[in-house]
């Protein structure tokens, strides 16, 4: 059986649990539960914090797993990531008391806290900055005001919480993280099962970004409509009872779909629908 890593806790294991259940795999009823066994599909999963879950997957306990970006860069393991996810994501950054710097050239010589010292430590390097990492579990903004830091590396959404701390965000965005799909090293052979469950996933992230439209338009305005709404290969379309008349059936952008209707509107298309699309393979 393919074994799958799946976050516990969090927003991150929300969004990963939804996602297995659109591709068609069976999940855990309760939180309590801490591994379940999908026969049909031939799956085991595991549910493990996703701070663990790079570490599981880099050493080859597990076969592949759903972590942050962030997560598998910080745990320096093995693992590589096979697709991204779209979801969960955020901006890890430097913050700290207004004026003590502009970039990441003024934290020579101070102390940073964080709880993602692998991933600072990395970025320090590779910019040649000689800084003290302070690694903490949790309430990093804290620190300053601790006098713990100097300065703070942290996730930032709002940075709402960071000005409550009096802390202000500078220089440019560490790393820029969401949700992936990991695997052992890839010299390693692929495990059975996980061609299907990318597959799958695959399905589900395009079902979730494009709609199904359809349209009736004058035979003669086809190619000025495809123009508009090329599909992902070329649009079907069917000959209407109605001489001169085509229907069109082609997958557009979700986040395009309004502007596409104005635009096919314009060229001549009438009764234009659109559809979600609840899973596919394309």
């Amino acid at each position: 059986m393919l074994r799958v890593a799946v976050p516990n806790k969090g927003s991150l294991s929300e969004a990963a649990i939804e996602i297995l259940i659109e591709a068609g795999y069976k999940q855990r009823r309760t939180t309590k539960d801490l591994t379940l066994i999908d026969v049909a599909n031939e799956v085991e999963f595991y549910y493990l914090r996703p701070r663990d879950i790079a570490v599981y997957v880099g050493e080859g306990t597990l076969d592949v797993g759903i972590s942050g970006r962030d997560l598998v860069l910080d745990s320096h393991a093995d693992a590589d990531v096979i697709m991204e996810l779209g979801f969960a994501g955020s901006t890890f950054r430097f913050a700290g008391p207004p004026g003590i710097a502009s970039s990441v050239k003024d934290l020579s010589g101070k102390r940073i806290a964080t709880s993602y010292a692998g991933v600072l430590a990395d970025h320090l390097a590779d910019n040649g900055i000689d800084a003290s990492v302070v690694r903490l579990d949790g309430a990093v903004e804290s620190a300053v005001a601790l006098g713990v830091a100097d300065a703070i590396a942290d996730v930032v959404e709002t940075g709402t919480t960071l000005r409550q701390a009096g802390l202000e965000v500078f220089g440019e965005p560490i790393l820029q993280s969401q949700a992936v799909l990991i695997k052992r090293h890839a010299s390693d052979p692929a495990p059975a099962g996980l061609q299907q469950l990318v597959r799958r996933i695959e399905g589900v992230l395009i079902a979730r970004n494009y709609v199904m439209m359809d349209y009736d338009i004058p035979a003669d305005q086809i190619d000025a409509a495809t123009e508009v709404a090329a599909g992902l290969e070329s649009p079907t379309v069917s000959p209407l009872h109605r001489a001169g008349w085509v229907a069109v059936r082609v997958m557009v952008q979700r986040a395009e779909a309004q502007r596409i209707m104005d635009q096919l509107w314009e060229v001549g298309a009438r009764a234009i629908l659109t559809t979600d699309i609840h899973a596919c393979r394309i």
